[in-house]
């Protein structure tokens, strides 16, 4: 991580002014990606720079590297950085192996078909190779869309949806999130009616000063409003409220 912090403050001052788009920098921005890999580290502004720079010089395009920067964006979902990331990759090389894969694995996540995840990950294994800490960061995601989803959940269920974890890692991952398990072998993970939180809306209406009050009797150059140009008609308002209470006093039984 000593390595990360180092390089961060270095890769910062490139990415200031327009040296961002220099590709000279290209080399040291990948040293930087490769860095995140290997120390569970991320920094998503330094890898969008990469996208871009390959964008703009085409020749230079890494397939290893842009597989490590989407592999690391989806370890921060829910967020959308892997979304992000994908649109700035063209179609030709979206095609390419490993990327067409970890599009797909994308998709899955994304999509939470969370054991076709799983077994399409253990099929390709190969793509996490110098990535430290994926599984887990996924693990992370996963127990998010439990959390917001789920009030109680199997047992096994859980367990497969978490990569089919052993009974003492799946302890570990529920003591984490404090969720507990009862007799019948169900998951309690919380009462989703007492975390809802109510929205308060306020509506601000703005009536248009462009009308006028006909049943009272005025002209509309008798409105008391400030019209633009004019200013304050401080006579006409004063006209306007004699004739509207003399016109609701001739109402009056």
């Amino acid at each position: 991580m000593a390595m990360f912090e180092q390089m961060r403050a270095n890769v910062g001052k490139l990415l200031k002014g327009i040296d961002r788009y220099n590709p000279e920098n290209l080399a040291t921005l990948e040293r930087y990606v490769e860095t995140q890999a290997k120390e569970n580290a991320y920094d998503l502004e330094a890898n969008l720079a990469v996208l871009k720079l390959y964008q703009f010089n085409p020749a230079f395009f890494q397939t290893t590297v842009t597989a490590q920067i989407l592999l690391k964006a989806l370890t921060n979902l829910p967020h959308t950085d892997f979304t992000l990331c994908k649109c700035m990759i063209d179609q030709a090389h979206q095609e390419e192996r490993p990327i067409r894969q970890i599009l797909y694995l994308g998709d899955l996540l994304e999509t939470c078909h969370f054991q076709a995840f799983w077994q399409a990950l253990d099929e390709n294994m190969d793509l996490l190779e110098g990535i430290t800490g994926f599984e887990d960061s996924v693990r992370k995601f996963i127990c998010h869309v439990v959390g917001i989803t789920y009030q109680h959940i199997d047992r096994w269920l859980l367990a497969e949806m978490l990569g089919d974890l052993t009974d003492s890692q799946l302890k570990v991952w529920m003591s984490k999130y404090g969720w507990s398990t009862d007799e019948s072998g169900q998951i309690f993970i919380c009462s989703q009616e007492e975390s809802i939180k109510p929205k308060n809306i306020v509506e601000k209406i703005d009536f248009d000063s462009e009308w006028w009050p006909e049943a009272s009797g005025c002209r509309p150059e008798e409105v008391p409003f400030d019209r633009p140009g004019l200013g304050p008609q401080r006579t006409q308002v004063n006209r306007f409220w004699f004739k509207a209470r003399k016109l609701a006093s001739a109402r009056l039984p």
